[in-house]
Parts: C-alpha cells; sequence; structure tokens
C-alpha cells in the first residue's frame, strides 16, 4: 500500500476502459477519492459507479477545474492516461498527426498548466504519465504515435527534473502491450512486436504502484524494455537495424 494515496484525491483520465480503469480501480481500492474521465460518458460512469467514484466525462484536456471542483477543491494525483493509437508514415494526414499531438501530449501540458500552481504552491502533486514504450523506443507502422509518445516521455521527464526539489513526483509508465481496445487497433503490427508479450491491464497498475512506493520516476512493467533502451542508447545503429529487420518482416507478411 501506498500511504499517500489514501483518501487522496486522484483523476485519471481515459479511464473508461483498459488501463485507465485498472488505474482507477487500483487507486479506490487503496483508499483514494478518484475522479474518472473518459469521452464516453456511459463508459465514465459505469467505472466510477463500480469503484464508488466521480465520473466526469469530456476532453481531458479540459476536465481538470471540474474534477478539482468535485474532488472538494484539489487534487492530489493526476493520471494523465488518455491517448491515441495513430497509426501510418510520414504520409498520414495533418489531421491524424494534429490529433496524435493535441491528446498524447498537449493534453499533458495543458492539465499541468492547470495543476502546478497549486502543487507548487503547497510542495506536493503527484503526475502520472501514461507513455508508452514507443516513447522510449518506438513503434513499427505508427510514426504519429511513436513521434508523439516521446513528446509526452520528454514531458514527463521535464516536470520531474524541473520541480522535484519543489515536491512535485512525477511518473512515465512504458509499457509494451496490453491487451486493451488500443491494441487490437494496432493490426498486423501489434500482432508481430506486442501480442506475443502482452500484459493485462492490471499488470500495469501494479507496476505503477511497486514504482510510487520505490519513489520512482519510470516505470516498466515489461522489464525488458530497459535493457532495449540501454541498447538504442549505447548503440543506436545496431538498435536501428534489428528494428529495421522487424519492419522488413512486418512488410513481407502484410
Amino acid at each position: 500500500m501506498v500511504e499517500a494515496v489514501q483518501d487522496a484525491g486522484v483523476v485519471v483520465t481515459g479511464a473508461g476502459g483498459g488501463i485507465g480503469a485498472a488505474l482507477a480501480r487500483r487507486f479506490a481500492a487503496e483508499g483514494a477519492r478518484v475522479v474518472v474521465n473518459d469521452l464516453d460518458a456511459a463508459k465514465a460512469k459505469a467505472v466510477a459507479d463500480e469503484i464508488g467514484g466521480i465520473a466526469v466525462p469530456g476532453d481531458a484536456s479540459a476536465i481538470v477545474a471540474e474534477a478539482r471542483e468535485a474532488l472538494g477543491g484539489t487534487v492530489d494525483v493526476y493520471c494523465a492516461n488518455a491517448g491515441v493509437a495513430a497509426g501510418g508514415s510520414e504520409a498520414a494526414g495533418e489531421n491524424v498527426w494534429a490529433l496524435a499531438w493535441d491528446v498524447n501530449v498537449m493534453a499533458h501540458v495543458r492539465a499541468a498548466q492547470e495543476l502546478l500552481p497549486a502543487w507548487l504552491e503547497r510542495g506536493s502533486g503527484r503526475f502520472v504519465s501514461t507513455v508508452s514504450a514507443a516513447g522510449l523506443l518506438t513503434m513499427i507502422g505508427a510514426a504519429p504515435y511513436s513521434v508523439t509518445k516521446h513528446g509526452a516521455y520528454a514531458f514527463a521527464e521535464w516536470l520531474s527534473l524541473t520541480y522535484r526539489h519543489r515536491g512535485l513526483k512525477v511518473h512515465a509508465i512504458c509499457p509494451q502491450g496490453v491487451r486493451t481496445d488500443m491494441l487490437d487497433a494496432t493490426g498486423s503490427a501489434g500482432d508481430l512486436v506486442l501480442q506475443p508479450t502482452a500484459i493485462e491491464p492490471e499488470d500495469v497498475a501494479d507496476a505503477l504502484f511497486k514504482g510510487m512506493a520505490e519513489d520512482r520516476f519510470l516505470i516498466l512493467p515489461h522489464p525488458e524494455v530497459a535493457g532495449y533502451y540501454q541498447v538504442r542508447a549505447a548503440e543506436p545503429d545496431r538498435w536501428l537495424t534489428n528494428m529495421n529487420h522487424i519492419q522488413q518482416k512486418w512488410e513481407a507478411g502484410r
């Protein structure tokens, strides 16, 4: 149990299913008061009713004030979990790139703009960013997703290095495949790269709580990602060659 979570006001975006719902359930089980956000109002209400939480549906970029009010005036933990799995290459339409940037990066920035003044004034707050291993590595067949998840990771990293001495705790969750609707939407690329080692959303929640207890920034529900990340940093050409082999295998099987 993470003691700081008991009776904390927690917001989880994109919590109508998948990782978000698992996070909301886990925070509620640990004694937190949870706001469940999702674009789908019915899904948000269903999860909120299940856990004794409060449904605040709508665009994740614009619900901080309403969520804060629903929690009695204070948000202690904000889980920026809502995301969009935008596939395609550099040729993806401007609208695809814009949506991926807006949901996967700018929603986090807007939330931080709303939350940071109060958190820094009181000297405490916790920002949890659901990124993806794609934010540390990359994902074949999904340029907009990979690029914007790198952006989400970079923003979480920047928040941590800038404000940790002022009481802000930041966690970046970077799983590979997780058995959710988003994984199903990745198609043949996901079948090749992600499905073989896919985990359950509850495993992601477990990894986050373990990381919070240990006060770790980087949360890796798939521990092997650390090794891949080290190779990418130390031997980029080797890593790129290996990834290109996977790309070629994917192309051959399509």
